[in-house]
């Protein structure tokens, strides 16, 4: 009852925060050059392989040029109670674009994500492919991307698992107000022994600043795992971002 209450009044926080401190301008962004960025810290309640309320950090770095478009992420979740860890999931992707038009662009991307307590330790991708902007307008943004390349997994019983990866994913952005916006990622990467999918819905609103209130809800899920472990991995989590 006291988590609840807890993440219910951060949510009427970020309600109220809708209509809160205006977000910078688009001249103003312009006038800070190609590099952007963003960290936050936070809370997150993960369920699946590990039930437990853990620490979380997220980063991103971007490099915006004319052409070209570079976008490197992290993420951390790691509990510790008594000497013991209790949760530890790691991700770190880099992603670059090339524009081919102002719709049509081309894409590589690096993916590795490690998980203690889930059937595969470790997970990475390396996938090329061609993406679309369905909709580019003020308020609302939608692009799609198909896309393949090789997937190196290693299972927690040492079993490792290399193989040709095809991936889907998109990704949608409504601008809600001059400071709130909602997210939705999708991406699904398949293979002859796996399926790993990945949904993040992220609602953001400033509070004062460069500084914003993030509440997010991420699932990850395997198709094929281990005896005794769970497919799907969720994560809630609340934090305070730094946007640069």
């Amino acid at each position: 009852m006291i988590v609840f209450t807890h993440r219910f009044r951060l949510i009427l926080a970020i309600t109220c925060c809708l209509v809160s401190q205006p977000a910078m301008s688009e001249e103003e962004a312009a006038e800070k050059g190609p590099w952007s960025g963003k960290i936050a810290l936070g809370y997150s309640a993960v369920d699946g392989n590990t039930d437990t309320e853990s620490l979380a950090f997220n980063a991103e770095v971007n490099y915006d040029a004319v052409k070209w478009h570079h976008t490197l992420t992290g993420k951390a979740i790691r509990n510790e109670a008594n000497n013991v860890v209790n949760a530890e999931t790691y991700k770190v992707s880099w992603v670059s674009k090339y524009d081919f038009s102002e719709r049509f662009f081309g894409f590589g991307q690096l993916d590795y994500n490690k998980d203690k307590f889930s059937s595969y330790k470790r997970q990475t991708f390396q996938i090329v492919g061609l993406g679309y902007r369905f909709i580019v307008t003020e308020k609302h943004k939608l692009n799609g991307e198909i896309g393949a390349g090789a997937g190196q997994s290693k299972l927690i019983d040492g079993t490792d698992q290399d193989e040709f990866t095809g991936r889907v994913s998109g990704d949608y952005t409504w601008q809600i107000s001059e400071n709130a916006s909602f997210v939705q990622k999708l991406s699904v990467s398949t293979s002859s022994s796996n399926m790993f999918s990945e949904s993040l819905t992220e609602l953001r609103a400033g509070i004062i600043g460069s500084l914003n209130l993030v509440l997010s809800y991420g699932i990850q899920r395997n198709s094929d795992v281990l005896p005794g472990t769970e497919k799907t991995d969720t994560y809630t989590t609340i934090s305070l971002e730094y946007a640069f």
